[in-house]
């Protein structure tokens, strides 16, 4: 099998690291392979932020839903969606007065700039992902970076057209390691030709029934109905779920223009 795909198949989320720095070389690879991701018209919207301090890496694994192993990953780097650059670019270059000048609107980043800028920063940080895989480095995403907006942008510095969407933490495989594997949607479920495609109940049962550790299709009504509920809870509607809806809510003020 081909070397990238077999790579892509084996990967799983790694939250324990040998204790040992990161190599410059491998840093390197793996920041150039970040920067080589494709990006919506060359515009590189999405910056990289590698914590290094201590201290900050603690504050992290504590304001990321309590993690520790984040504070003990050799490698940290939060991917931000950044239009910020191009902004100070645009006001640099006075687009504003040409604009005026030529009787274009001037416009200010935007949520729809947001979404795009955060597609850059993704692609960007799964490039990482992919390239330390590569070099024997595992890493673990973490999506609780957007929740606690205000704190996070202060411990970081961001401005206001910077949004921190994904942080990776990485380090080398320890000696022993045994991956688990998590099994997926099977592709008749997540692939629909020319349109979307929505399931009925009978699909959606049979979609979570091949999960491992999922209710299968042919448990009964009720026990399907009790994992939904306690997946609901622990996931869509806990605590954190909903202060990463309110953590997005305020940075969507600024790229709005409500503040």
């Amino acid at each position: 099998m081909n070397g990238v795909v077999e790579l892509l198949k084996q990967r799983v989320s790694l939250r324990r690291y040998e204790q040992k720095p990161v190599s410059q070389e491998h840093l390197d690879t793996i920041l150039e392979c970040a920067i080589r991701a494709p990006t919506a018209g060359n515009m590189m919207l999405y910056s990289i932020i590698m914590v290094e301090d201590k201290g900050k890496k603690e504050s992290l694994s504590r304001s990321c839903d309590n993690q520790p192993f984040i504070a003990r990953a050799p490698l940290v780097l939060v991917f931000a969606a950044d239009y910020q650059k191009w902004y100070d670019y645009y006001h640099a270059g006075n687009v504003a007065e040409y604009c005026r000048r030529e009787g274009l609107p001037f416009v200010y980043p935007t949520e729809a700039n947001l979404l795009l800028a955060a597609c850059d920063a993704l692609v960007a940080a799964q490039n990482a992902v992919v390239a330390g895989e590569s070099l024997g480095i595992g890493s673990c995403y973490i999506g609780d970076i957007m929740e606690r907006y205000e704190d996070h942008r202060k411990l970081l510095n961001l401005p206001d057209y910077v949004f921190p969407v994904a942080m990776l933490c990485m380090g080398y495989y320890p000696g022993k390691n045994t991956k688990k594997y998590r099994s997926r949607f099977r592709k008749e479920y997540v692939v629909f030709k020319d349109s979307y495609r929505r399931l009925n109940e009978g699909e959606i049962e049979d979609m979570f029934g091949s999960l491992e550790g999922n209710f299968r299709a042919a448990d009964s009504s009720d026990r399907a109905q009790n994992y939904a509920q306690r997946h609901y809870a622990k996931k869509t509607g806990a605590p954190f779920s909903q202060e990463m809806t309110r953590s997005v809510g305020e940075a969507l003020k600024i790229w709005n223009g409500q503040e």
